[in-house]
């Protein structure tokens, strides 16, 4: 009998004379992270990687970052991929008739519903958010290509909703595949704590709660705000909120700060590119959301060593559970009580220590050793028995 160590490394060496499809929506955001993270799964074999992008310009940094062998650009505007999306059919059916694929890798509903009708391929469908099969529609549309489709969630949490949304499917047919950091490449880019604090215009010696994130009500910087009201008493003097990001709130929560009389600690960064560069100018990372379905910028703030305070629902939970504190979503009060205690403990010798092998995890390594082990990919392989 093989050990799941020996299917592995069998699945593997099946594997390097084959080519495989990558399909996105896009490379805004943490998507073009994404593609790299799926191609390192293939680190080390001669098997291809193609890349496609439904929607964005060509761009030529872009396919240096997408590290596949070979990158094509639809070029479609989102608008125009609503409804049947026909001509994005045929553009992917003559993509896949030029070129020997195996199996497709899609990333989110769009691409998978395009790969499933352009193409006879055994599809990986990975699901980076909750809520993708609400709709009926989609529910139906998943069930009629059961056979060859399986369905990966960025964690526990996405994983589980898929499997109460579509209750008749075998559990080995959607499983979870965390997210993951390029370690070496974040710490390269890390600023240290002065040069990050110069650069953000944040006082050298003030005591920091950083939070990055759209100001939006998914990220619940409203109870962030209330909690760092609660707990400024308790806190060094001068502390500050320093929150990264923009979004329609904006305005709402700058009220909200002076309604609590902390808007002189409150600093609004607006939209940082690259921001991850500079969270070593935080003493401490604060994660509110309600429904975070990985929260990456979770492993950037581990990156920086960073103390993590997190909203205790969704992926995030799964990604701080033994490293970082949790409190009750909503709760001014406990995430309060996690700020002074943190201020007051600070960081204990063996933290960094612990952050990096917590880290290790959530490597490119470790995933691609997950990935080799999932039962899904029996059904996928050549001459194995099709989904």
């Amino acid at each position: 009998m093989k050990s799941s160590a020996d299917s592995a490394s069998s699945d593997r060496e099946m594997l390097r004379t084959l080519r495989v499809l990558q399909f996105c929506h896009g490379y805004n955001g943490p998507f073009l992270d994404c593609v790299r993270q799926y191609v390192s799964l293939f680190a080390g074999m001669s098997c291809k990687v193609t890349t496609v992008y439904l929607t964005g310009e060509a761009n030529e940094a872009v396919a240096r970052a997408s590290v596949s062998d070979e990158v094509i650009f639809l070029n479609y505007r989102s608008e125009e991929v609503y409804g049947l999306k026909l001509k994005a059919i045929r553009d992917v059916r003559r993509i896949c008739a030029e070129r020997d694929f195996s199996f497709c890798i899609a990333h989110r509903f769009k691409p998978i519903y395009i790969a499933l009708l352009a193409s006879s391929l055994p599809v990986i469908g990975v699901h980076h958010a909750f809520g993708d099969y609400h709709r009926l529609s989609r529910r139906l549309f998943a069930h009629v290509f059961h056979r060859r489709l399986a369905l990966l969630g960025v964690s526990n949490a996405v994983r589980d909703e898929l499997r109460a949304v579509l209750p008749s499917w075998s559990q080995t047919r959607i499983e979870t595949l965390y997210n993951r950091l390029d370690l070496n490449a974040v710490k390269a880019e890390l600023l240290s704590r002065e040069m990050a604090r110069d650069a953000l215009r944040l006082p050298q010696q003030a005591w920091i709660v950083g939070n990055v994130g759209r100001l939006h009500p998914d990220k619940d910087q409203t109870t962030l705000l209330r909690a760092f009201a609660l707990a400024l008493p308790g806190l060094p003097p001068g502390s500050l909120l320093a929150i990264m990001g923009s979004g329609r709130l904006e305005n709402t929560l700058k009220e909200l700060a002076a309604e609590l009389h902390i808007k002189d600690s409150v600093r609004f960064l607006g939209q940082v590119p690259q921001g991850r560069r500079y969270f070593k100018a935080f003493d401490v990372f604060a994660l509110s959301s309600d429904h975070e379905s990985f929260g990456m910028v979770l492993l950037e703030a581990l990156a920086a060593h960073l103390p993590i305070v997190c909203s205790d629902c969704g992926g995030g939970r799964e990604v701080v559970a033994g490293i970082g504190d949790l409190f009750p979503f909503g709760d001014a009060d406990a995430l309060a009580r996690c700020f002074v205690h943190i201020a007051e403990q600070g960081v204990s010798e063996d933290y960094p220590q612990r952050a990096e092998e917590h880290l290790q995890k959530f490597s490119d390594e470790a995933a691609a050793e997950a990935f080799w082990r999932l039962p899904m990919l029996r059904a996928i392989l050549p001459g194995e028995e099709k989904l």
